[in-house]
């Protein structure tokens, strides 16, 4: 079982001619085309070819760690909240036992 990998355009825009899959001194097991439009290389996953260009993964890594960041300072605002109502609640307990004004005397 062999698989042809197409000619493509990488990434600085050159012509790489396409090839076989599994590649002459390759991994037997990689009988399959893979990467992206721009980047393309032979694997043993069916489905591990994906038809856009390597560069939209920048994207999701951006996003990523947008997102990343932002649950990070919640995160941190949620702590110093919890940290700061500690404080206030144990700051403001009275010391003492409160007096009831009954005395406990044994008969």
């Amino acid at each position: 079982m062999s698989s042809e990998c197409s000619p493509y355009l990488n990434a600085d825009k050159v012509l790489v001619s396409g090839f076989s899959c599994p590649r002459a001194g390759g991994d037997a097991r990689a009988v399959f085309c893979c990467g992206f439009q721009d980047v393309k290389y032979c694997c043993d996953d069916p489905h591990s070819f994906f038809p856009y260009e390597h560069s939209y993964m920048w994207w999701l890594s951006v996003g990523a760690l947008v997102g990343l960041s932002i649950a990070a300072v919640v995160l941190f605002a949620f702590i110093i909240t919890v940290c700061v109502l500690c404080y206030l609640f144990i700051s403001t307990k009275p010391r003492s036992k409160l007096d009831t004004g009954l005395s406990l005397q044994m008969a």
